[in-house]
């Protein structure tokens, strides 16, 4: 029998990745449902605000569009090292979310 060793914090830095690349894209509504369903609201209003943020800094500055999307990786993998850490039972959803962000 064969058992895998999960490492909540790649976990969690891959998700991060994904969730900003999502928030940030034309798939942003899908993305969000599915982490509405799986995650739950809290998660769901956090990515909504992820989302703002990343629109708005694309409005203001094309020079700090890079700078933004570094800041809510990074919070999103503290966000998600909590979450998993918490509810270790929720990295297979949130594996599942990270492949399902789009590339």
């Amino acid at each position: 029998m064969s058992q895998s060793v999960i490492h909540q914090p790649r976990v969690a830095w891959d998700a991060a990745r994904a969730f900003v690349r999502a928030a940030g894209g034309p798939g942003y509504d899908a993305f969000a449902g599915r982490v509405l369903s799986r995650l739950g609201t809290g998660l769901y209003g956090e990515l909504a605000n992820t989302r703002q943020r990343l629109l708005a800094a694309s409005v203001e500055s094309s020079d700090d569009d890079r700078f933004t999307v570094d800041i809510e990786a990074s919070r999103w993998r503290v966000r998600l090292e909590d979450l998993l850490r918490n509810r270790p039972d929720l990295v297979p959803a949130v594996q599942e979310l990270t492949g399902a962000a789009p590339r």
